[in-house]
């Protein structure tokens, strides 16, 4: 039998990758969205490719389509998928969208802030945008929406990037991004999920501002421009020292005038979700962000993101990452494993 073709990851288009490592399987799960308008697969939704090695890639596999039923439109392509492991089932985090169902300005008494990019005459009118979760019985899906009429978190809010933690009471959370389009400086929040995860518990709980990043502080504001105050792409993982650390992705101001993606963490050295959170510095520039960190079967934890965000050519890139008790530090950018072909002969 001829075996499967592969690819490497700086072949395969990526936005928002995540990596769940299977250990039962011994093989990596790369999760990722599909938009049949940019590729070969018809409709929209997510797709997952493996691996045993981080280095060759079979795929893609469809795992969840948007449906048409549901109160999200079917033909605006997901976001920031990642699957995790809960009660013996797993759980698709997914953002979807449905541009037709406009929301309110940010607004403050009678003030209305309307957000608008120096191009951009029309505005970014906030719509309909929030974290859905779908369960399937195998990581090969396929996944299904725990709840068609709304997403998790209240759907008058601009949500994305939700992500799962379960605290020490084994109480699960969802951690998201609240859009900066609506409320002007990017908050993550955080609410608690039903213990099957079908739908929130309680009001959401505010964790930290995007404008709290270390790097702002180099910032000078200006009369003609906001800061680009973005909260994106949470992940949350344990330390060795007990502490909770927080994944994100943001922008900064570039010293030749470009606002440039990158990714940071924040640590709540209680270990509580609830922080007080102290914001560290950049882990990775260059116009690259929305990572994740998982463990891979060679005893080395890895970080996972993408590189060229708002480019044509966005892929993958994995970097080696130390766990140094009060963050996470990069220790090797692993271009063998996620650009090989660029060492071909």
């Amino acid at each position: 039998m001829t075996a499967a073709p592969t690819q490497t990851l700086d072949e395969i288009p990526v936005h928002d990758p995540f990596v769940v490592a299977d250990a039962r399987t011994g093989r990596y799960h790369l999760f990722t969205a599909f938009d049949g308008r940019r590729g070969l697969i018809p409709g929209t939704g997510v797709v997952s490719y493996t691996s045993e090695n981080l280095r060759d890639w079979s795929g893609p596999n469809v795992v969840f389509r948007v449906p048409g039923d549901s109160w999200a439109d079917p033909d605006a392509a997901p976001w920031a998928p990642e699957v995790h492991e809960h009660l013996g089932r797993y759980y698709l985090f997914t953002t979807l969208h449905q541009p037709a169902t406009e929301l309110p300005w940010p607004q403050r008494g009678t003030t209305v802030f309307e957000v608008r990019a120096a191009d951009d005459a029309g505005g970014r009118h906030p719509t309909a945008r929030g974290t859905v979760i779908a369960v399937a019985d195998t990581l090969e899906g396929p996944f299904e929406l725990v709840r068609t009429d709304r997403p998790i978190p209240p759907p008058e809010f601009m949500t994305l990037d939700g992500t799962l933690y379960v605290d020490d009471d084994g109480t699960p959370w969802m951690v998201y991004a609240h859009e900066w389009v609506q409320v002007i400086d990017g908050t993550f929040e955080a609410i608690r999920l039903a213990p099957d995860l079908s739908s929130a518990v309680d009001d959401p709980v505010h964790l930290f501002r995007a404008s709290e990043g270390s790097w702002l502080k180099e910032w000078t504001p200006s009369a003609g421009s906001l800061a680009p105050y973005i909260s994106d792409g949470c992940q949350l993982r344990r330390l060795t020292s007990g502490a909770l650390t927080m994944l994100w992705a943001s922008y900064r101001r570039h010293p030749d005038g470009h606002d440039e993606y990158i990714e940071t963490s924040a640590t709540s050295p209680s270990g509580s979700l609830f922080g007080p959170w102290v914001h560290n510095g950049i882990l990775v520039d260059g116009n690259a962000g929305h990572g994740m960190v998982f463990d891979g079967f060679d005893g080395k934890s890895y970080l996972i993101l993408h590189r060229g965000m708002n480019t044509p050519v966005v892929r993958a890139e994995i970097f080696e990452i130390a766990d140094d008790g009060d963050q996470l530090r990069i220790v090797a950018d692993r271009r063998d494993l996620s650009h090989p072909s660029e060492r071909r002969e």
